[in-house]
């Protein structure tokens, strides 16, 4: 039993330890709190001389205005023994709520993201820890140090709300399980490498030939009973309709009928994994070449749901170019009312959330997608606070932010390979020719941009070791510079969204 939390001052009169005051909280006589140290952050535990549940922990005790106080490492144990006694620090489930997912590619940006959340105000609804199985690999990261990250920034900032945790982008049962294993709460799959690659204008015949190789043993279904199930179709969507001929049917199976065979495939494992207790689903079809149409987005709903499927949240592929590290690239009118189709078809079949994903910067259609989706929405953003580090070290240590955009400049080629990018080495300055005062303003070119968007993972892993831990030293000596600008960032993210937020809980019926 944890009783009800509140703030104490014995923490806070002990000023030699710098608690921070948003973080101190209470549960059966024992008080805890975040201590900033000349050694880094610490966990502080004030607890009755005697108590057991100091045991719990790990770290150095002594003698604190006649009770016991602990401090320790912010370390996976002590993280598992905060979880137990203080419930809001637990991941949960976040259901059709206006949502946003603020990947931490470093670990240190929740504080920024909690700010930045309370800023904004509205009823959005966060994931902190929200990391991809790729982004893990690149940065050397497991999915619990994801998590617990994350969470100790959630216990620095008071953050008593609420919060989602999103194992992003997985393709295979292990990913699942080892996500399920630390604690997550939102999973992400991905089947992208099991989308079709339909060329336009494909004779009919090799369609046919494609449709009757799909593997039907997995989808429960055969080739017959789509077809019945689809052509002729007609689907009325609040005043516009979407139809089926048989063309539209074989394509639309030919394209994603592998993909709903493998997001089926992996949700049934995740059921068997946990059970269904505090876990939903994201599918994301979003990393395809060409875009996913209305008929494709209804095949996907109805067959997904025709095998049991339940997700809370949908990433097609949308018309125009989500380039990482810059806003939307293409004619907005065209793109609202295409995506406005998508979040009908979305209500229709559902109701379930559109979910933006390569959301970072997409200052221009955030409106446009609360709108449309009446607050049924996610958006996801990860590099973009990564790139607000670098920008805190280009103010506070202009040389070093010089020599990590020179190293990044140079494995752009290699790193690029597996992003949806256009910068041009060619177009970007050159850090010898700009001022130090200058240098924060790489961060908002475009070509610069999506170069040290892109090379994240060979900065932080550099085999010669230049880069990862005097970034993060920096960082954790300035923590309230990096949140500064986390905080001023993401209020563009979610001011659009939490608008939306205030009033879309009367039109999710």
């Amino acid at each position: 039993m944890t009783s009800e939390l509140r703030p104490l001052g014995a923490l806070l009169s002990l000023s030699e330890l710098n608690v921070q005051p948003r973080s101190v909280a209470v549960a059966e006589a024992v008080e805890y709190g975040l201590a900033r140290t000349a050694e880094g952050p610490r966990l502080a535990v004030l607890a009755p001389a005697g108590s057991s549940r100091l045991a719990e922990f790990t770290g150095e005790t002594r003698e604190a205005r006649g009770q016991t106080l602990l401090l320790g490492l912010c370390d996976a144990q002590n993280a598992a023994a905060l979880r137990a006694h203080l419930p809001w620090l637990r991941p949960r489930t976040l259901g059709l709520r206006t949502s946003a997912g603020m990947g931490d590619r470093l670990g240190l940006a929740t504080p920024g993201h909690v700010r930045a959340l309370r800023a904004a105000g509205g009823d959005i609804a966060p994931i902190f820890p929200q990391q991809s199985i790729r982004e893990m690999a690149r940065t050397g990261r497991t999915p619990q140090q994801v998590l617990d990250d994350a969470m100790w920034g959630v216990f620095a900032e008071g953050w008593h709300e609420g919060f989602g945790a999103d194992a992003d982008h997985l393709k295979t049962t292990a990913d699942v399980d080892r996500c399920v294993a630390a604690g997550f709460t939102f999973f992400t799959i991905d089947p992208g490498e099991h989308v079709g690659a339909v060329a336009e204008g494909a004779p009919a015949e090799a369609l046919r030939a494609e449709f009757a190789a799909l593997p039907w043993e997995r989808l429960e279904d055969s080739a017959d009973a789509t077809l019945r199930r689809y052509a002729g179709q007609s689907y009325d969507l609040e005043g516009g309709t979407v139809g089926f001929d048989e063309a539209a049917t074989v394509r639309a199976a030919v394209k994603y009928g592998r993909a709903v065979a493998h997001v089926a495939e992996l949700y049934r494992h995740l059921l068997a994994a946990t059970g269904g207790a505090n876990v939903e689903l994201e599918v994301s079809v979003d990393e395809t070449e060409r875009p996913t149409t209305h008929a494709e987005h209804i095949y996907i709903a109805g067959e997904l749901r025709r095998l049991g499927v339940e997700w809370v949240s949908l990433a097609p592929r949308y018309i125009g170019d989500f380039e990482k590290g810059a806003d939307y690239i293409g004619d907005l009118a065209a793109f609202e009312a295409d995506f406005a189709v998508h979040a009908a078809i979305a209500r229709r079949f559902g109701p379930y959330k559109l979910s933006l994903h390569s959301g970072s910067d997409k200052f221009s259609i955030y409106a446009i997608a609360a709108r449309q989706t009446r607050g049924l929405v996610h958006l996801k953003t990860a590099g973009t606070s990564y790139l607000e580090a670098l920008r805190t070290v280009a103010a506070l240590d202009p040389a070093f932010f010089r020599d990590i955009y020179a190293f990044a400049r140079g494995r752009y080629e290699a790193d690029r390979a597996s992003y949806h990018v256009s910068g041009r080495l060619d177009r970007a300055p050159d850090p010898a020719a700009l001022p130090d005062a200058a240098l924060p303003g790489l961060l908002d070119q475009f070509d610069a941009r999506q170069i040290l968007h892109v090379t994240f993972g060979s900065v932080l892993t550099d085999p010669e070791g230049r880069f990862y831990d005097r970034l993060m030293a920096l960082l954790r000596a300035e923590p309230d510079a990096y949140a500064d600008n986390l905080e001023a960032h993401f209020l563009r993210h979610l001011q659009p969204f939490a608008v939306e937020a205030r009033g879309a809980e009367g039109s999710r019926v």
